[in-house]
């Protein structure tokens, strides 16, 4: 592996440094050149390690956006475009943020399939990288381009758990709308494209429930709408 750095002694650490060259303005060329010469034994901890993929892919997938929207930001014009271009390299295997998102971190599961559809003709390397069921703070910690996704971070492996966790609260707290007149509760808009990742009808109110976003249980849920407005990710 090609090294960058004391920090990017790991590909964790290196997907992180990617990151946070591309929030300060750094040059990213040696750490988009790192991540592309790993080898698979370099990646062995990202497919054996939940906490490792987690934080891996997160990283990436964030970095792969900062990246797309720097170099080519009309690219953003079609959306389908967007989301398909080649964002990043990772151990010379092209990636576009579509790859990522629901071809590893949602484990091949379809971006049109309401969390319940497979994803069609998985490629050898999806097979290996992917994660074997969807965590779903993921959609809490992803910045897609568009203004109304989440701030981003670096992750790590040993915090990400509580990183995801701060992520979602975080979010959720700010733009979850609780009408008590009404008896409605406005959640974004993720809810309604995957109620398969969160467990169907059931296990989203089971969701909301845990980071304190349904004070009345008998509240009916409602979707915000989402502001697709090109918007580089805000960093915390």
């Amino acid at each position: 592996m090609e090294t960058t750095g004391e920090r990017s002694a790991t590909p964790t650490a290196l997907a992180a440094d990617l990151l946070v060259a591309l929030r300060t303005g750094d040059d990213p060329g040696p750490f988009l050149r790192a991540l592309e010469s790993l080898s698979e034994a370099d990646l062995a901890p990202v497919r054996s390690d939940r906490e490792t993929a987690l934080a891996f892919w997160l990283n990436c997938y964030n970095a792969g956006t900062t990246h797309l929207l720097a170099e080519r930001p009309d690219l953003y014009e079609s959306r389908w475009r967007f989301f398909r271009a080649p964002a990043l390299s990772v151990a010379g295997h092209p990636l576009g943020l579509d790859d990522i998102e629901h071809g590893i971190l949602r484990g091949s599961r379809s971006k049109y399939g309401l969390g319940y559809l497979p994803r069609l003709l998985p490629d050898s390397f999806e097979h290996r990288y992917r994660l074997d069921a969807v965590d779903p703070r993921v959609h809490f910690a992803l910045h897609c381009g568009a203004a109304s996704c989440p701030a981003i971070r670096a992750y790590e492996p040993a915090a990400v758990d509580d990183q995801l966790d701060l992520a979602t609260r975080t979010y959720l707290d700010a733009t979850v709308e609780h009408d008590p007149e009404a008896g409605t509760v406005r959640v974004p808009r993720v809810f309604r494209w995957f109620p398969g990742d969160f467990g169907g009808r059931a296990g989203t109110r089971e969701f909301l429930r845990r980071y304190g976003q349904l004070p009345d249980e008998t509240a009916s849920i409602d979707y915000l709408a989402w502001d697709w407005s090109r918007e580089a990710p805000t960093f915390v």
